[in-house]
């Protein structure tokens, strides 16, 4: 399929340090419960898995937020636990509750039957995607993702959130040998996945390490990161002519600057904790970031958003080799109101300029 070219590539030019006009923004969860025509979209479609598996919904609603704002890039409507659910674990979705599922991974039994899952079950993201692109025409690039393995792992076996993170931990101290067969056959599936939304049309990857900063000193590496780059090392990294940059986002993990960087991404999605100015100076340049207004600046007003919004852009600093992604440290909350978002927007692309000139 012949997919629009590109118009605005600023995105993908600063993922990857090279010269940009202005700093470019996307937000996390920029198509989402924030706004009221995204509401009515789910209502319509009945449900949330209804509405990731239906490509029509789901180019809906990952257009929304375009309409409203100048974004930079557009997201793959989806969800990471698209990834389990094709594996077999029943994924459901329950009001007041989040996302659970039906048979989480607890025992060896439950890990002999786990193996990558056919991509055909995942069908339903790769039309998303190429929709998304024809529906686009070029205006931006959408960005396709996935949950790290670790991450995806966490939701396997606790078989929802968790706010201790009991039921891994125990495994991980327990029987490491059961959970690392886990994360190999999440990291095996991640490359497949990802690189068959590159192949369908997306023009960069980004990776949730949601709760990689949940681990200790160490055991990230060993049960995070190592999976992490497992994946990074097997993406596509030039499709149709052009680089395919890959972002890697560890919440909460400001500590290990330096070996992420290391892990062969191109960017680092950073949280709220982090100094710019600072992590720059620790790992030389050697990537580009993303981030990292904390999301709930949104509720302090306008002055308020464009006063931090010129904080996080003035702690980056003067742009050089280094290049920077305007974003949140987290997602955006489904309470903000979507005039502030355009405030936001406006303020980093006219505040950016100077910085680039």
């Amino acid at each position: 399929m012949s997919l629009p070219q590109l118009k605005n590539d600023i995105l993908l030019r600063s993922l990857l340090r090279e010269p940009v006009p202005y700093t470019p923004v996307w937000l996390m969860r920029q198509a989402g419960r924030y706004l009221p025509e995204y509401r009515a979209t789910r209502a319509e479609a009945g449900s949330f898995m209804g509405l990731a598996q239906n490509r029509e919904y789901a180019c809906e609603v990952t257009l929304q937020p375009l309409r409203r704002f100048d974004l930079d890039a557009a997201i793959l409507f989806s969800d990471i636990l698209t990834v389990p659910d094709a594996m077999g674990l029943g994924l459901g979705f329950y009001e007041g509750e989040g996302p659970r599922f039906a048979s989480p991974i607890r025992t060896e039994a439950d890990v002999d039957k786990l193996h990558v899952p056919d991509m055909a079950k995942l069908q339903y993201v790769f039309d998303a995607v190429e929709l998304i692109r024809q529906e686009l025409d070029g205006r931006v690039p959408l960005i396709g993702f996935a949950g790290s393995p670790w991450t995806i792992g966490c939701y396997m076996v606790e078989g929802q959130g968790s706010s201790d993170y009991r039921m891994i931990k125990s495994m991980l101290y327990a029987r490491p040998d059961l959970l690392h067969r886990i994360l190999k056959i999440n990291a095996e599936t991640t490359i497949e996945y990802l690189n068959q939304q590159i192949r369908s049309g997306a023009q960069a990857a980004m990776i949730f390490d949601s709760w990689g900063g949940v681990l200790a000193d160490g055991l990230f590496q060993e049960f995070s990161l190592q999976y992490t780059k497992m994946v990074v090392d097997g993406l596509i990294r030039e499709h149709d002519g052009r680089k395919v940059p890959v972002i890697v986002f560890t919440k909460g993990g400001g500590q290990w600057l330096e070996t992420i960087a290391e892990c062969g991404c191109d960017a680092m999605g950073l949280d709220w904790t982090v100094n710019l100015s600072q992590a720059r100076q620790r790992i030389q340049d050697k990537v580009a970031f993303q981030g990292n207004l904390d999301p709930m600046t949104m509720f302090g007003g306008e002055e308020a958003i464009r006063r931090e919004v010129r904080r996080v852009i003035d702690d980056y600093g003067v742009v050089g080799k280094g290049g920077h992604v305007f974003n949140f440290g987290h997602g955006i909350s489904r309470f903000t109101d979507p005039d502030m978002v355009k405030v936001l927007v406006d303020e980093v692309h006219s505040y950016s300029a100077a910085m680039h000139k």
